[in-house]
């Protein structure tokens, strides 16, 4: 039904947006990922959109780009995942770590996700693990781009473990911060997802 929604932010916190075009205001549910590369309120932004009908509910979701828009549609295709738990694997990690974890079958990587446990993580694998492929040819091991990211990010969330963080939040802490400044070393990654944790207790 909606394609897209181009207009101003009005609002904007970790799971929702409310952007007001042609003088009505839409609420959309986003991830955690998406509202970090919102702008601030006031600014023009472009979300792409999924709209959801259930019988108690219409709901709108959006996304920065189409690339996290298909992911979200692939995870809604897998039997008991919902929109509310696609939402929490695409806060949990960039879209390009969940297609690196899917293409390398690393299930552990999706377990620290919350709503996610061990038989949840093994199905979204088996079954979206072709299609990702098949969107994604360039994805592979652990040689890729990709590749490296992820296993930068599992060592940086390991670190914090051990640090005694649990690792859905070390996951969401170290995420923040590779998403804002990419390139850092795990060292560097470690201590600015400390102090992103200290900042927001």
């Amino acid at each position: 039904m909606f394609a897209f929604i181009r207009g101003e932010l009005i609002t904007a916190s970790q799971d929702e947006a409310v952007i007001e075009a042609s003088g009505i205001g839409y609420r959309l549910h986003i991830s955690a990922g998406t509202s970090r590369k919102l702008p601030a309120p006031g600014a023009q932004v472009c979300l792409y959109t999924h709209y959801q009908v259930r019988e108690d509910a219409h709901q709108l979701f959006g996304f920065p780009d189409q690339e996290e828009l298909q992911l979200f549609r692939l995870l809604l295709s897998i039997s008991g995942v919902g929109p509310k738990l696609a939402i929490a694997v695409l806060s949990g990690l960039s879209v390009g770590q969940i297609q690196e974890s899917i293409v390398s079958n690393r299930p552990e990587t999706l377990y620290g996700i919350s709503g996610v446990g061990k038989k949840t993580a093994a199905r979204i694998i088996l079954e979206l693990r072709d299609k990702i492929l098949k969107i994604q040819p360039a994805v592979s091991g652990q040689t890729s781009p990709g590749g490296r990211d992820l296993q930068l990010t599992e060592d940086a969330v390991a670190a914090l473990m051990t640090l005694g963080f649990a690792r859905a939040l070390a996951q969401k802490a170290v995420s923040g911060v590779l998403e804002a400044t990419p390139g850092l070393s795990v060292e560097e990654t470690v201590k600015s997802a400390l102090a992103a944790i200290r900042n927001n207790p």
